[in-house]
């Protein structure tokens, strides 16, 4: 049987924390900035973490090499 690949899409757009975490970065970030308060464009820079264990484990899924 061949090697598992990793899915390019998911390993662009997510990680893997040191505690096993599925780390993320948020939307709304790209455009139409003016209308957002600093407040929270500030907020929007930080990674976010996956929140349902049943995401989280279809991502771990496709990040496994």
């Amino acid at each position: 049987m061949p090697k598992m690949k990793t899915h390019k899409g998911a390993k662009k757009r997510f990680s893997i924390t040191g505690s096993g975490k599925v780390k993320r970065g948020h939307a709304n970030k790209s455009h139409i900035l003016t209308k957002k308060s600093a407040k929270r464009k500030r907020n929007l820079r930080r990674p976010g973490v996956v929140a349902t264990p049943g995401e989280e484990k279809m991502i771990k899924r496709l990040l496994v090499a």
